[in-house]
């Protein structure tokens, strides 16, 4: 196996592992507050959520380009502190992020409107505060979803083409498996390059896919149990 295609191979793992864990605090917190509270824009603030599940990811990545070059409010900022996002590999973590963000949320989602209103409500009612409530009662009763929520981040930070292809310079080194497979499709005689990667994106990817369900579906047994 080529070196690139390690490299490839293994900035695509770190990637999905960063879009997790950029998206994972701020995901649950937004899970929650979607599936327990209704407030003013909550609709507007669904629609921004979710909005990049359905326009193409070159779109999130254009308005990525916007809101962090170097000649943005943000991106100056971030530049005069040394910290460079477009055309890096953070902006690449970053595109990966917000693209896996809605698939978490929307998981975790769920998780929480599935639990039963009575466990929580018992425990408030035994003296726990509304946030002991929550890491003790609401988060172990919904960790199959918090946990399948973040794998589906993690796959489709994996598969990410548009938005990090954006925000990349596609340079040795600062490509992902998908920007590898393309690269070599581009050039002639690499079929074998491009077939090889193209089996261990569906490896890595059926491998989360198949966690992920796994997860969703003990969840359900679980769920089902704790009703009857």
């Amino acid at each position: 196996m080529l070196e690139s295609e390690i490299s490839a191979i293994y900035l695509s793992l770190l990637m999905g592992f960063l879009a997790v864990l950029l998206c994972l605090v701020p995901g649950v917190s937004l899970a929650w507050l979607l599936s327990r509270r209704n407030f003013p824009g909550k609709p507007v603030v669904e629609t921004v959520v979710f909005l990049p599940l359905v326009i193409p990811p070159v779109v999130t990545g254009f308005f990525l380009i916007r809101l962090f070059s170097r000649h943005s409010l943000i991106g100056g900022l971030l530049a005069d502190m040394g910290i460079r996002v477009v055309f890096s590999w953070a902006g690449m973590a970053l595109a990966a992020a917000v693209m896996g963000f809605p698939l978490l949320v929307r998981t975790m989602r769920g998780a929480l409107e599935n639990i039963n209103p009575r466990f929580e409500s018992a425990a408030r009612t035994l003296g726990c505060s509304p946030l002991r409530t929550f890491f003790t009662v609401t988060l172990p009763l919904a960790w199959p979803g918090i946990v399948a929520g973040s794998v589906l981040c993690f796959a489709r930070a994996l598969g990410e083409f548009g938005a990090t292809a954006m925000v990349s310079s596609g340079t040795l080194g600062n490509r992902t498996i998908p920007l590898e497979i393309f690269h070599h499709y581009q050039t002639p005689g690499h079929e074998a390059e491009v077939i090889r990667l193209v089996v261990i994106s569906l490896l890595l990817s059926a491998a989360a896919l198949a966690a992920s369900e796994m997860l969703i579906n003990r969840y359900g047994a679980s769920r089902y149990r704790s009703r009857h």
